[in-house]
């Protein structure tokens, strides 16, 4: 993300702006950055991660409500490199990752609750492009948001 940072713009826009409650842990090679939102909710299967995440995302910022279970990871490596192959700016997730070193290397944006080494059903079961919410944020897909190392704002 290039220009202001969140605590600024949350100065300057006030309540057009939801800032996320939830804390994140910055586990990305790139900490700060914005872009429309796209969602997925889904608990403990990541099959429609994978594959949102092997599709173009134009800059886009994915946002996964993994309903907060910390039971399996939702992204690792593999799926967070095909992310970066396909324009992805970043990904949010509700939920834990895995493979954090290599993530840490990789130029995206990502947010998790934490870390587990326990991969993710793949059923393909959860739900594509609907407002999610948690952390007292309803992200709607196409909102913008923007996100660095104080948090994440959300367009109204």
């Amino acid at each position: 993300m290039t220009g202001i940072a969140t605590a600024d713009l949350y100065d300057e826009r006030g309540d057009e702006l939801q800032a996320l409650e939830t804390q994140l842990l910055d586990l990305g090679g790139r900490t700060r950055f914005t872009g429309p939102v796209r969602t997925i909710r889904c608990q403990n299967d990541n099959a429609l991660v994978k594959a949102t995440l092997a599709s173009p995302g134009d800059g886009a910022v994915l946002v996964i409500d993994g309903g907060g279970s910390m039971a399996t990871a939702l992204m690792g490596d593999m799926i967070a490199g095909s992310a970066v192959e396909h324009g992805w700016a970043g990904v949010i997730i509700h939920g834990p990752v895995r493979d954090r070193t290599a993530l840490a290397q990789l130029d995206l944006g990502i947010k998790a609750l934490g870390s587990i080494p326990r991969k993710s059903g793949k059923e393909g079961t959860g739900e594509a492009d609907a407002v999610v919410e948690f952390g007292g944020v309803a992200f709607r897909p196409g909102a913008m948001l923007w996100a660095d190392e104080d948090g994440v704002l959300v367009e109204r």
